[in-house]
């Protein structure tokens, strides 16, 4: 893959091109670090990646973005028993382009056979050529859309659906969907780099956010990845099979409710979370509302979406 950024003239022709997020030929992208509280925006697209049994097209070369002291590499044992290093990195996937199973397992509906899943490790330097070696493999892989998952850790009660904001900075899309344009201002991650450059040369995008509960901010969450496949459901056409992911879900939350019960504080912090919620969700509060609600979560995000203890927090 190349480092060039894909002038102005490369994207032409696609701007003027449907959003193809409804049986297009669609990129879903999510990157471990900063964007994935939680875990679930990259444990959404391994789910994708594994039911469609996608292989990789195009990786970048780690030695030119990643810190290894930063993003360690990991060592793993292989089926046959030898040990291997495993590099933090960045890959395209794409569709083998052997038959797929037909199964209960497989994901369906249109563009599923189309369907691409970037997934990585957040970059810690280089991000304007990183990004632009990917867009350049998108291009490559003539991808009509992009899709970014990301989660981040919120004012969210677990015992409550947990909410996903769709945004996007292209019109077009946002009238097809029905989504809004943020109006956050402050830190970003790679995500933002990407859709910078992917609507730069004509690729349309939306992006996806997952709101996962603070004060469990240690653990993977199941039911937040649920919240993710829905919204992509929802916005593609797509049918994507849970598996046991429903049943880790409950699990997951019966654990946070144990949790809860042996201490007090923490439960009364979640009763004022659920009312808070309750009120946003009411038939009354209307669409700005709930939209103020999720600028708020960013805002009071501090620096690292994926970091930080549990604590009740004062003020509205």
């Amino acid at each position: 893959m190349g480092p060039e950024v894909p002038g102005p003239g490369s994207g032409a022709d696609r701007v003027h091109q449907p959003t193809g997020f409804e049986g297009g030929r669609l990129l879903v992208v999510a990157f471990e670090g900063w964007n994935d509280a939680g875990e679930a925006a990259t444990g959404a697209a391994r789910l994708l990646a594994e039911r469609l049994g996608l292989v990789e097209i195009a990786a970048v070369d780690p030695e030119l973005y990643f810190d290894y002291q930063f993003t360690r590499p990991t060592i793993e044992s292989a089926p046959d028993g030898t040990r291997r290093l495993s590099w933090p990195g960045a890959a395209i996937l794409g569709p083998s382009g052997e038959p797929r199973p037909d199964d209960d397992e497989v994901v369906t509906g249109p563009g599923a056979d189309r369907l691409h899943v970037l997934l990585g490790a957040e970059p810690a330097r280089t991000w304007k050529g990183f990004a632009a070696e990917l867009i350049d493999a998108a291009l490559t892989a003539d991808i009509e859309g992009i899709v970014l998952l990301g989660a981040m850790l919120a004012d969210a009660p677990h015992t409550r659906p947990l909410s996903v904001f769709a945004s996007s900075e292209n019109p077009e899309v946002r009238a097809a969907l029905g989504v809004d344009r943020s109006s956050y201002e402050g830190p970003v991650g790679i995500l933002s780099v990407i859709a910078d450059q992917a609507e730069r040369v004509g690729i349309p995008t939306v992006s996806l956010w997952a709101s996962v509960p603070h004060y469990v901010h240690n653990a993977p969450s199941p039911k937040a990845v649920l919240a993710l496949l829905g919204k992509v459901e929802e916005l593609t056409g797509l049918s994507i099979p849970r598996g046991s992911l429903e049943d880790e879900a409950k699990a997951w939350e019966s654990s946070v409710d144990a949790l809860a019960a042996d201490d007090e504080e923490m439960a009364g912090y979640i009763t004022q979370l659920e009312q808070a919620r309750d009120a946003v969700d009411a038939p009354e509060a209307s669409g700005e509302a709930i939209a103020q609600e999720f600028e708020r979560y960013l805002r009071r995000r501090g620096d690292q979406p994926g970091g930080g203890p549990w604590r009740p927090r004062d003020g509205g």
